[in-house]
């Protein structure tokens, strides 16, 4: 249950409100939130860090123009598979945003399964750098040649704070954390010390939930419905582009796979489903490392919600 009192504090507190839909994939958050959007008559952001991309809509799981319900995603389509959109980025566009968007409502809605965007969108990120992208090309070039670990045995030696906390299996991180280290001259863990600045608006965090079952069969639901609308086809006209960020992601890293001729279709498929039902995991693991979240499952989030803010 919602915490009644949490909420009236929150609304005495500032009367400019996020209200933060998280879950994980094919929990039903798109549904939830235009509902929520309609009757608060608001925008919603999406923290979805594959939804970006304009070029990509069956395996990123993009709602469509039905779905969306006439309300105004931002950060739907908002850029191209060839744009580089950090974390970094997408806070400093969303707090440009917000601040446009709090002089037409009081409440804005934001969603998304992508934990780092989230927490830029929520709570803000360490101030790093700017990108150095002919670095960080060159040590792609590095990552795609040598190989992960020869990357984070030398981000040990430069910056062992950040090597002894970092996923050392996650490239991006890796690569990020080096890219700084040898453009800057300095630990990457450095720069992760900076005070965050204070968000002028007050967040509720809600995060959906199904039972594992419930929700493994939605995404296996979700995966077919994908397929049936032409999720290879939609990988391979993007075959010479696959080297992207974008598109080494999951859904279409199976595919490609499956195109290369390394396994046939039948795998590919039994992967798919695998690997999102991993991800959901995943994502669940990492909402339930923040705090502050309250559980809710889709199907009393709506009117629990409205309960309290309406309060």
């Amino acid at each position: 249950m919602v915490r009644k009192e949490k909420y009236l504090l929150i609304l005495k507190k500032s009367n400019k409100l996020l209200l933060v839909i998280v879950g994980p994939t094919a929990v039903g958050k798109t549904a939830l939130c235009v509902d929520l959007a309609k009757h608060l008559q608001t925008d919603i952001i999406s923290a979805d860090s594959r939804q970006f991309y304009r070029e990509l809509s069956i395996g990123t799981a993009k709602p469509s123009a039905e779905e969306q319900g006439g309300i105004t995603h931002h950060f739907v389509d908002s850029h191209s598979v060839e744009d580089y959109f950090s974390p970094g980025d997408f806070e400093r566009e969303s707090m440009k945003l917000l601040t446009k968007l709090f002089k037409k409502h009081n409440v804005v809605v934001a969603t998304g399964g992508s934990g780092l965007y989230l927490k830029a969108l929520m709570e803000g990120l360490d101030v790093m750098p700017e990108a150095d992208l002919a670095l960080r090309e060159t040590l792609n070039g590095r990552l795609e040649k040598e190989g992960l670990w020869a990357l984070f045995t030398e981000l040990k030696q430069l910056d062992p704070v950040y090597a002894a906390q970092v996923d050392a299996k996650n490239p991006q991180r890796v690569v990020r954390a080096l890219e700084v280290c040898l453009s800057t001259g300095k630990p990457y863990s450095e720069f992760r010390l900076a005070q965050k600045p204070a968000r002028p608006f007050q967040v509720i965090k809600i995060c959906l939930e199904r039972p594992r079952e419930e929700l493994y069969t939605r995404i296996d639901q979700r995966m077919d419905q994908m397929l049936t609308a032409g999720l290879v086809e939609e990988a391979r006209a993007f075959e010479d582009k696959q080297h992207l960020y974008a598109l080494k992601t999951l859904g279409y890293k199976e595919v490609y796979a499956f195109l290369r001729g390394e396994y046939d279709e039948e795998e590919m498929v039994r992967l798919l489903k695998r690997n999102n039902r991993h991800y959901a995991k995943k994502q669940m693991t990492w909402f339930r490392n923040q705090d502050e979240f309250t559980y809710l499952h889709p199907s009393k989030a709506f009117v629990e919600i409205l309960k309290q803010l309406e309060a």
